[in-house]
């Protein structure tokens, strides 16, 4: 076993400069890019050979047409003929935001622009603890006692892994296209589906695999629409759907699908953004109205931090169907009761997220001491809702991937969410974990980032053992460690205004592309605990002649005092942010670490 000082610093954070693409970075500033824009961008896409532009400037342009999809054609032609025929459909989803945010660009892309009657659509959205995720069996019985039950079910986000459920619904005359952007099982797409539109197929020419479910969903109703103008069954005027990009840009940054060499992904959400900020829907001005004036516009930050976890919420902690509804809202008033009842599940989840990661880190420490490649841990009063954060806040409190279990419905089941790092295709290693011990994972899926797991109780320990396996496989002899990678150094005139504007110029940022973190050295000026519990930390930080305003969240520990003073140096990890304040904004930073300096 390790000793614990060794342990403690060896899990000490590591402020590291980020890789920087050398041939790219020339490449940016040959094209017209700034020092640090072209520094911003080699440090994020190595090894990216297409073209700058569609990345530097994103436009809907850019994406390729959805005919390109496998199974694209088969799939709009049987939506197309069930609106038609009048035939009861049924809308099937996940419950996270990007089945949620799929779930509308479907329903009101049939109501609305296709006509069909709200009496003939059918809203099937599972319930994460009662249910679990993708086409549950729960879900597939409720399907079959519908009256009258729908000839066609379309999924969006979920459907790839679900062969079994969905020849249920096939033995009982109910045809099912599957939309999704999961990674599909080894032996390919569900034979049972009538089409299985999705972008990882081997056989699909679509170029961007990476695209979110919301906008899988979205090519999918698009293609649809253009198949039934072509038959005369709706005018040539009919409407695009452009105006759903609102949710695509939200279901996509919230599932945090990539936001770096991908053309689609960055269009999708900065065209949205402008959508989302002319504030025509209720569910945006009602969110605009809870966050309070100086946080319109809305950036990727605020659907990723803001409107992402209150959606989540309702669906990890109860049924999801209040977010549908506060997604669909014409009226502000119904728009902001909703919310209200997202807002209560965040509170909520927050304190059950801390008692859970409480308990989590005390549960890592043998792992960790060990060194293991992963952790992989098993909460007996956890909640299945929560696995997926606490996951993410152990990978990044230990540099390594993690998989949180909690018991499932079934007494003999597990769940488990896992979150993975650099250099880990999680799926993959969970297909791998498949291959040794298949008794013990009987169901599984996801994609490099994200995953979830359904584990026999009794199999847990040789799950642990071929997961952990699977892992060392991948990684190697690579050194775990928490690392906050950043973009270097700013001098002091570079802390303004104007160059976090330039740095805006080159957002949407998110997974894959993450937003410009800094490190550099500060006098302590002045500081304070804020927060109702006093574990956020107020810093006047200089550098120079001038003092800059930084705020410093989770600095602390409940009750804990911070380790330095006024006076003290710090070497610190901090991005650029924009303080509004009453109609005037100021430079802030936010402080990601801090140490004392060397």
């Amino acid at each position: 076993m390790t000793d614990p000082i060794d342990l403690h610093q060896r899990l000490r954070p590591r402020i590291l400069p980020r890789p920087r693409d050398a041939a790219l970075y020339a490449r940016a500033q040959r094209e017209g890019l700034s020092e640090l824009q072209a520094r911003v961008l080699a440090g994020r896409l190595a090894g990216y050979q297409g073209e700058l532009a569609p990345l530097v400037a994103p436009s809907l342009r850019h994406l390729a047409h959805p005919e390109r999809l496998a199974d694209g054609r088969r799939a709009a032609e049987r939506i197309a003929q069930a609106v038609v025929e009048g035939e009861h459909i049924g809308i099937l989803t996940d419950y996270d935001v990007d089945g949620i945010t799929s779930h509308v660009v479907i329903r009101r892309t049939l109501h609305e622009l296709f006509g069909v009657p709200e009496s003939r659509l059918h809203s099937l959205i599972g319930h994460r603890i009662h249910d679990g995720y993708g086409i549950s069996l729960p879900l597939v019985e409720r399907t079959l006692a519908l009256s009258p039950r729908p000839r066609l079910v379309i999924t969006a986000d979920c459907g790839s892994s679900d062969e079994p459920r969905i020849a249920r619904l096939k033995a009982a005359g109910i045809e099912v296209v599957v939309s999704d952007h999961h990674a599909l099982p080894v032996e390919g797409p569900p034979a049972s589906a009538y089409a299985t539109v999705n972008p990882t197929r081997d056989d699909c020419d679509y170029p961007d695999p990476t695209i979110a479910g919301c906008m899988v969903a979205w090519l999918l109703m698009s293609l649809t629409r253009g198949v039934l103008i072509e038959w005369g069954a709706l005018p040539g005027a009919t409407p695009k759907l452009s105006p759903w990009l609102s949710y695509v840009a939200l279901g996509t940054v919230a599932d945090c699908v990539s936001l770096g060499g991908s053309p689609a992904n960055r269009a999708v959400v900065s065209h949205g953004l402008a959508l989302i900020n002319r504030m025509e829907a209720a569910c945006w001005r009602a969110m605009a109205s809870r966050l309070g004036p100086d946080s319109v516009p809305f950036d990727a930050e605020t659907l990723g931090f803001q409107m992402g976890p209150r959606i989540n919420a309702r669906s990890r902690l109860d049924d999801p169907y209040a977010a549908l509804h506060f997604m669909l809202a014409e009226q502000d008033d119904v728009a902001q009761r909703y919310l209200e009842v997202l807002d209560q599940d965040n509170q909520s989840r927050k304190a059950i997220e801390a008692e859970m990661i409480e308990s989590a880190r005390a549960l890592a420490l043998p792992a960790l001491a060990a060194d293991e490649p992963a952790i992989v841990l098993y909460l007996e009063d956890g909640h299945p809702g929560v696995q997926g954060i606490v996951a993410s806040r152990l990978v990044q409190a230990y540099g390594r991937p993690a998989l949180v279990l909690t018991p499932a419905v079934a007494p003999d089941m597990l769940t488990g969410s896992g979150r993975s790092v650099e250099g880990l295709h999680l799926r993959d290693a969970l297909q791998r974990t498949f291959e040794l011990a298949p008794e013990a994972l009987p169901r599984f899926g996801g994609h490099r980032g994200a995953a979830g797991v359904g584990v026999p109780r009794e199999r847990l320990d040789a799950f642990r053992a071929a997961f952990l396996q699977a892992v060392g496989e991948q990684l190697g002899e690579a050194e775990l460690y928490p690392r906050i990678l950043t973009d270097g150094d700013l001098i002091p005139e570079q802390l303004n205004l104007a160059t976090l504007e330039t740095l805006e110029a080159l957002g949407p940022y998110g997974r894959e592309f993450d937003p410009p973190l800094f490190q550099g050295d500060f006098l302590v000026e002045a500081l304070r605990p804020v927060g109702a519990d006093g574990t956020h930390l107020m810093l006047e930080l200089s550098c120079g002649p001038v003092s800059h305003r930084a705020i410093w969240f989770r600095a602390l520990t409940p009750g804990e005092v911070p380790a330095f003073g006024v006076g003290d140096r710090l070497s610190c990890a901090y991005k650029l942010s924009r303080n509004r304040w009453r109609g005037r904004e100021s430079l802030q930073l936010m402080v990601e670490h801090a140490e004392p300096a060397q």
